[in-house]
């Protein structure tokens, strides 16, 4: 118990001991190294909380004590609201060619650099991702510095950063002809990485134009999402896509994380079939993808930095990687090299938050820098290869029941040929049968044709007699209007229509013979209406009531013609009562009517005088 007691008192002697100041080692600028990274010793660190101390304050000797030795092989920013002042020196002589620093993180929205000269005064360089990309001294995708070369000895740079997210602050001294030898070899991976995003992007647009699965549509959309964040989260996007946007490319990579997340759920869901397979899942996937949507509109219309929070990033990654494994528990084989994919995500993941977190120091190097690029083009890989298992698994069920279809096919031909072979005996039999009732039929059809002929012959010689028939009860029907009178209901079936009362009319005209009013002419051919006639000199076209009667009457014709026959018949005796009741016309009407056909016959009289049948002609030809 004592021997804890001490070593507590020791810790706790250790805690509150004063910081002693370490000397800060200069960096020597040789020409024979290319490159060398500021770590430890060799970069001083100050974080001005208040953000407001200028370079006269943060250089003055009272100042410098604030200074301290990076406790990290990279500094890190971590308070928004801070201004985080780095020191850092280089020892130069005047044989030691071109050299520029390089600041890797291209999330950095101001840096500023400040070269101090031999009087003392400082000269202010600024970079950073609020500028236009033009503005750079060097267009490159990272930050760069060319270091003036007028000066000998140690030189100190004071270099002060803010920013709204969280930035590494990997400050490397190159050499130019190494820059520009190492710019170009790192363009060309970057250029070669771009180029198998857009193979694996072409690969799956061919493979839905061929399956039409909406599962490679959303691949392709993943893929594009992915070179978004690229592109967003290196800088050629905003060197070569957007260099005047300095806006946009603030969110671009928020707005790229955010699709191919989108894009990876909604094409795990589809290609492991959990919607059928397992609907908790799915149904989590869908749940995940609502908050996510949710937070990124947040982040997008409500603060902008939020998009650092790119770590949640993992649990869709865990999502679909537990998906897959167990899919593939449940014997769905083609997601082995979905699960593998997927993995390599997963592992990207941890390899960029241990280098974020600074666990286990690890060192700078391509390998670490660019492992989640490589891992994502290990799981498009792997994926493809799923996409492409897939296939050989959907063509293997095509072949088994095309196989099968094939199998069936033939036992149905070979049913099929043996219903035929019985079917070839029957229909010889039938037919042989059907020849000879055919003979028996055509010598009865015969027998029918000459039946027919005389019963044609019997038709003629009726059609005859009916046509004399109908004729002579047409004219006998006429005389009996004339010798009897009628009432109304037997007159309107003799005169049922103003078809019926028109053709009467027109063989009325047609006995006393056409003669044109207009002109006199006597050739005539048929009128547009029915039973008129047009003269064949003047076009003047009479109707068939033009001359007669019933000429500007205005009640139904056929109730006309029985007014008149009804007058002719009584002599005029019948009143206008009884013919309104009758043919059920207004009184008024028949009045004038009846005082009409009275007048004609009163003046006519000698006319009609002993003509019987004739009188009820002359009556209606006016």
């Amino acid at each position: 118990m004592k021997s804890i007691f001490v070593i507590l008192l020791l810790y706790m002697y250790v805690l509150l001991l004063p910081k002693v100041s370490v000397a800060q080692e200069p960096v020597r600028i040789d020409k024979a190294v290319k490159q060398h990274i500021f770590s430890y010793k060799e970069i001083d660190v100050f974080e001005d909380r208040t953000g407001t101390l200028g370079i006269e304050e943060v250089s003055s000797p009272m100042r410098n004590s604030l200074f301290a030795s990076s406790r990290t092989f990279i500094p890190k920013t971590t308070n928004s609201k801070s201004t985080y002042w780095y020191r850092i020196k280089l020892q130069e002589s005047s044989d030691t060619g071109a050299f520029l620093l390089e600041f890797y993180d291209q999330t950095i929205d101001d840096i500023k650099i400040y070269q101090q000269s031999t009087t003392g005064n400082f000269q202010r360089f600024e970079f950073g991702a609020q500028l236009d990309f033009k503005k750079r001294q060097v267009h490159h995708k990272n930050f760069t510095f060319n270091i003036p070369r007028k000066y000998s000895g140690v030189q100190t740079y004071y270099i002060a950063i803010h920013t709204e997210q969280p930035a590494a602050v990997m400050i490397v001294l190159k050499k130019t002809n190494w820059f520009i030898q190492y710019g170009l070899r790192e363009y060309m991976l970057l250029g070669l990485l771009y180029g198998m995003i857009l193979v694996f992007c072409l690969y799956n647009l061919v493979m839905f134009f061929a399956v039409r699965q909406k599962q490679y549509l959303y691949y392709v959309l993943y893929n594009l999402s992915i070179g978004l964040y690229e592109i967003s989260s290196n800088g050629t996007g905003f060197q070569y896509l957007w260099p005047s946007y300095p806006d946009w490319n603030e969110i671009a990579y928020g707005v790229a994380l955010y699709l191919a997340v989108t894009f990876s759920m909604l094409f795990a869901r589809e290609f492991l079939h959990l919607k059928h397979k397992v609907p908790f899942l799915n149904k989590v996937i869908l749940g995940y993808l609502a908050l996510r949507t949710i937070f990124f509109l947040l982040c997008l219309f409500v603060n902008n930095h939020w998009f650092v929070y790119k770590f949640i990033e993992v649990i869709p990654v865990l999502l679909a990687l537990f998906s897959g494994i167990y899919i593939l528990r449940r014997g769905y084989y083609p997601a082995r090299f979905f699960v593998a994919g997927y993995s390599f995500i997963l592992l990207g993941i941890l390899i960029r938050i241990i280098k974020v977190l600074n666990v286990g120091k690890m060192p700078f190097g391509p390998l670490n820098f660019y492992s989640l690029s490589f891992c994502l083009i290990m799981e498009m890989l792997f994926v493809t290869f799923a996409i492409g298992d897939n296939i050989r698994l959907l063509k293997k069920k095509k072949e088994k029941a095309q196989r099968r279809i094939i199998k069936e096919l033939e036992s149905k031909q070979a049913l099929k040929d043996k219903l035929n072979s019985e079917l070839e005996q029957k229909v010889v039999l039938r037919t042989r049968e059907v020849l000879e009732k055919s003979e028996i039929i055509e010598a009865q059809n015969q027998e029918l044709l000459e039946q027919a002929e005389e019963i044609r012959k019997m038709n003629e010689l009726l059609s005859i007699d009916n046509t004399i028939l109908k004729k002579n009860i047409s004219e006998v029907t006429e005389a009996r209007v004339m010798s009897k009178i009628l009432s109304y209901d037997e007159f309107i079936k003799i005169y049922p229509d103003n078809d019926t009362c028109y053709r009467f009319l027109s063989e009325l005209k047609q006995k006393k013979g056409f003669e044109c009013k207009k002109c006199g002419h006597t050739e005539f051919y048929a009128g547009h209406s029915p039973y008129s006639k047009r003269c064949a000199a003047c076009d003047y076209e009479e109707s068939v009531i033009n001359g007669t009667i019933f000429q500007n009457s205005r009640i139904p014709l056929n109730k006309a013609f029985y007014m008149v026959y009804i007058i002719y018949a009584t002599k005029g005796k019948i009143s206008s009562y009884k013919l309104a009741e009758t043919l059920e016309v207004r009184q008024a009407t028949c009045w004038a009517n009846l005082n009409k056909i009275r007048t004609i016959m009163l003046e006519r009289k000698k006319e009609f005088k002993g003509a019987g049948e004739d009188g009820w002609n002359k009556l209606v030809l006016t």
